[in-house]
Formats: C-alpha cells, sequence, structure tokens
C-alpha cells in the first residue's frame, strides 16, 4: 500500500470496475499495458466516487494519474487525439464518441499566494491526491500489471462517502483556493452531500478571498450547468457564502429546478437578472452575450411561442403573461388552405407583430379573419 493511504477490501475495488462503462475499463487496461511494469496507473477522483455511490452516467469523469512513465509518450502510444499541457504534464484525450479524459502525471502542489495558480512539481499518488479538494474525491482505483484491483483513499475518504459528508483535506484548504467552496456546492447540490464542521468554518476563509481567486467566478459559471442550479445556490447561502450570489438569484434558480429541462441559458438571464450591474457580472462570470440578450427581449412586448426559452423566463420572472401567438394551426382551422396562402399570411402575422399592432391573442385573430375578408 503507499504509505499514507488507506486500502479497501477488493470488493470496493472490485464493484468499482465493474461499474466502469466497457469504453473506460478498456482504456485503463491500454493503460496499464503501455505503462510498463514499474510504472503505476489510477483512476482517480468523480468516476470512482460516483461508482461507489452508484451514480450512473453515460459521460464519466475520467481522471487517470501516471507515475513512473512519461505521460506524453503515453498519450502517443495510446494513438488517440490529445492536447498536451506542459505547465501541469497533463494530456486530454478525445475518445471516439466525443468525450474526454484527463491522462495526468502525479504531482503535488504549492501557493504562492491565495487564490494564485499552484506551483506544480513531480509527485506521488499520494501527493496527488493530497492536493485535492475534499476526501470524497481523493478516491483511487488501481490497476496493477497483473490486472490485480487496489481501490486507495485519502485517510478518512470512504467514511465521508458512506455519509455523504464533504469534508476538505486541510485547514488552509479554502485559503489556498476559494472556488472550492463553490465546487463543494455543486457536488452537494448533484450528490445530495452534506457539509462537515471543517467546511463550515472554512467559508469565512474562502470569503476573505474570493476577489482574488478568478477560478471562484469560473465555478459559479459551472454553477449554472448543474442539472440543479437553485439547490447549489441554496447550498452556498446555507452556508453562509450567500453574498457571492445576488440577493435574490438563490430563489429563482430555485423556480427553474421545479421544471423538468433546466437550461443553462435560462439560469444564466435569471442570475443577471438579479444582479444590480448585469453587465458586470456578465463579464466577471464570462457568460457571453446571450444570456442578456434572451433577458432583454424577455421583457419586451413581443409575443413567443410557449416553451420558447423568452416565454419561460417570463413565467419565471413573474412578468406579465404574453399571449401565444397564433400559428399555423390556428390558421387552418380558420379555414385556410396548408400552402402558399397560408404561408402569406403567417409572413403578414410576422410583420403586423414586429409593427406592435396586437396586444393579445384575440387581437391577432381579429386582424386575421379582417385582412381575410379584404381579400389578404
Amino acid at each position: 500500500m503507499t504509505s499514507g493511504l488507506e486500502q479497501y477490501t477488493p470488493d470496493f475495488a472490485s464493484s468499482v470496475w465493474t461499474a466502469l462503462p466497457p469504453v473506460a475499463r478498456q482504456l485503463f487496461s491500454r493503460l496499464r499495458e503501455l505503462s510498463g511494469s514499474q510504472a503505476r496507473v489510477a483512476l482517480v477522483g468523480g468516476a470512482v466516487r460516483d461508482a461507489l455511490l452508484g451514480v450512473n452516467s453515460a459521460s464519466p469523469d475520467l481522471d487517470f494519474v501516471v507515475w513512473g512513465q512519461d505521460v506524453q509518450a503515453l498519450a502517443t502510444a495510446l494513438g488517440l487525439p490529445f492536447v498536451w499541457h506542459p505547465v501541469y504534464g497533463n494530456a486530454t484525450l478525445s475518445l471516439p464518441e466525443g468525450s474526454h479524459v484527463d491522462l495526468v502525471s502525479a504531482r503535488r502542489e504549492s501557493y504562492a499566494a491565495a487564490g494564485a495558480p499552484p506551483q506544480p512539481l513531480p509527485g506521488t499518488l499520494e501527493d496527488d491526491l493530497a492536493r485535492r479538494d475534499f476526501s470524497v474525491n481523493t478516491l483511487a482505483l488501481e490497476l496493477l500489471p497483473d490486472e490485480e484491483k487496489h481501490l486507495l483513499g485519502m485517510p478518512g475518504a470512504l467514511d465521508d462517502l458512506k455519509h455523504r459528508t464533504l469534508r476538505p483535506l486541510h485547514a488552509l484548504s479554502f485559503h489556498d483556493d476559494a472556488s472550492r467552496l463553490v465546487r463543494g456546492a455543486r457536488l452537494a447540490a448533484r450528490l445530495g452531500l452534506n457539509a462537515h464542521p471543517e467546511l463550515l468554518a472554512q467559508v469565512p476563509a474562502a470569503l476573505e478571498v474570493a476577489e482574488h481567486t478568478p477560478r471562484l467566478y469560473a465555478e459559479l459559471k459551472l454553477m449554472l450547468y448543474e442539472a440543479r442550479p437553485g439547490s447549489a445556490a441554496r447550498f452556498l447561502t446555507d452556508w453562509g457564502a450567500g453574498t457571492l450570489l445576488p440577493e435574490t438569484a438563490v430563489a429563482l434558480l430555485e423556480r427553474l429546478d421545479a421544471q423538468t429541462d433546466p437550461d443553462p441559458l435560462l439560469a444564466a438571464a435569471l442570475l443577471l437578472s438579479t444582479a444590480p450591474e448585469p453587465d458586470a457580472l456578465a463579464t466577471r462570470l464570462n457568460l457571453g452575450e446571450r444570456p442578456a440578450a434572451l433577458l432583454a427581449r424577455a421583457h419586451t412586448d413581443r409575443p413567443y411561442p410557449a416553451h420558447s426559452p423568452e416565454y419561460r423566463l417570463r413565467e419565471l420572472l413573474n412578468l406579465t403573461p404574453p399571449y401565444v401567438p397564433l400559428q399555423g394551426r390556428d390558421l387552418l382551422s380558420l379555414g385556410l388552405s396548408a400552402g402558399p396562402e397560408l404561408g402569406r399570411v403567417l409572413a403578414w402575422l410576422a410583420e403586423q407583430r414586429r409593427n406592435g399592432r396586437f396586444a393579445s391573442r384575440q387581437d391577432e385573430l381579429d386582424a386575421v379573419r379582417e385582412h381575410l375578408g379584404k381579400g389578404g
């Protein structure tokens, strides 16, 4: 066993292996074969954690750590397209079905200042796991040259996972990298995890250095892509970090959670709607122009079809419900025939809407009847 790490029973290792999709097992075995007998290879982090929790994903988070072998040479030998990141000695591989895999050199890290990018140095598996954020993300499945499998983790990792507890690895974790606080809220919402007292104790330190941690705002943007962004935002608030978000953002994002098909674009527009300075927030989170444009359209009088992003945003914001404009099937019920005539009337309707002629669906119906009566 690697010094300082806990090794768990073979049953746990087997359960992780079995839960991995075939493509992950095949890639793992191929990496093991190409690495040679003196090198070591382990799958770490999210894929191992989720396999133990019974969380199935069509595209699991595959993060392989290698030590004792040149990672760039190993990535080349695999024959898959990859992008090389020389600063950290990592390769991002592209699988044929479109998913990505991280192949990383085992390393240890230090922080020159709070919020600064970590400075990497070569290390062991134990070093690599010790640099991570939460104990539940330090579980690692190692595949040995003889195909034997070992499940390892930092002390207490498996117990924390069994109790669904988020525990930072050390007392300065959030001070070094405040983005871990937001990442923890995302994990808590996604997996139903609870904050360890040590996590709550570190929240003030994270807030003190938040302004100096650009990665924190990248994590806030990623929060909008969660299936339940409102739940993640609620965790931040309950943990004492509500100041990271505009005052009414949590309640609005929770409304989106209640819908069956959450949408990151809607989530971003909702967040901007609560910001005192939406342009500044959009820039800080690198949201692009689309959320602000959607929000602007939602505040116009122009009608949009039900289930469109504009219509849904108006409902979420409790704006005056816009009417549903007439569509082709409505005109057919008035006696129009499918074909060029229908197309001409639909085009005429669209032009009248742009000119602001209608305030209701009934206005449209009356106008169409008048238009057709005039031989339009």
